[in-house]
């Protein structure tokens, strides 16, 4: 599981990311990830990324609503994160 790399609060969203989006040759916010997102923070959104050359998607950054607050989003992230990559 990847460590949290850098949380961000932007306008309506607290931007946690786990992967620098440089590594990947394409970013998208799945559908699916939508399930296991809300399960743990409401309105919250997933972006995966996936390198050049590879199948494998991996989660480059969760978006947690911003009235959480930056120590429970980092939490969450995590949480959604282990959801989607265990």
């Amino acid at each position: 599981m990847a460590s949290v790399n850098k949380v961000e609060t932007e306008d309506e969203y607290i931007h946690v990311r786990f992967r620098d989006p440089d590594e990947f040759d394409e970013i998208r916010t799945p559908d699916w990830a939508e399930n296991p997102a809300h399960s743990v923070s409401e309105g919250s959104e997933v972006r995966m990324g996936k390198a050049e050359g590879s199948d494998d998607w991996k989660v480059e950054s969760v978006l947690i609503q911003k009235n959480v607050g930056e120590d429970k989003a980092e939490e969450q992230a995590k949480e959604i994160a282990e959801k989607i990559e265990s």
